[in-house]
């Protein structure tokens, strides 16, 4: 790439395509501004250092995780739109190895705007768990054993950890199986313990 028009954007961007590439934990400034056909000096007039870079590529990061949730839950609601959010989210982590680790990184807590894009990841789940009434708290909870659940498969998947001739997709409609009965085993729970109060 030419040196004439560097901007944050065009780093992040090249910062983003080696991720994906080379792996999210071998990113470096030099790395970038080798991709970018500049001297390393040029890259701090358009970012703060490698870990101001890493964390601008983990916002990118979640705000393209939420879209591509979001898209792929559309209009559709309970199991449907969890099926539909878990292969979207195994697809995106496979097609964007390096973006996905970044993405997995916790936001500090005072970084408004990385909170705030992981969030909005988070809250796109929770609607999909609306219908299992499960409440903010418990759906949080839920998150969380599905997120570890994804997480682990895909994670295994990029790894080259699955070597057994079974097919792996087949193998992720399981896990999802798996998944989706623990979150209607809970719901029942839940409403038969309310109904026990009442």
């Amino acid at each position: 790439m030419a040196r004439s028009g560097l901007s944050p954007a065009r780093v992040i961007e090249a910062a983003a395509v080696l991720a994906d590439h080379d792996g999210y934990a071998t990113l470096t400034l030099a790395s970038v501004a080798a991709e970018l056909g500049v001297r390393l000096p040029s890259l701090y007039n358009h970012v703060d250092g490698l870990d101001a870079l890493r964390r601008a590529l983990s916002v990118r990061a979640c705000a393209e995780l939420h879209d591509t949730l979001a898209e792929a839950i559309g209009g559709r609601s309970g199991d449907d739109a969890l099926r539909a959010a878990a292969r979207a989210y195994r697809a995106w982590g496979r097609a964007h190895p390096g973006l996905y680790a970044a993405s997995q990184v916790a936001p500090r807590p005072d970084d408004a705007e990385h909170v705030a894009a992981a969030t909005r990841v988070v809250d796109t789940l929770v609607a999909a768990l609306r219908e299992h009434a499960l409440g903010r708290d418990r759906a949080i909870h839920a998150i969380r054993v599905i997120r570890a659940s994804l997480h682990g498969f895909v994670q295994l998947e990029l790894s080259g950890g699955f070597g057994l001739p079974l097919k792996v997709d087949e193998s992720y409609d399981h896990l999802m199986d798996v998944l989706l009965a623990g979150l209607a085993a809970t719901a029942a729970d839940r409403a038969h313990a309310r109904s026990r109060k009442a």
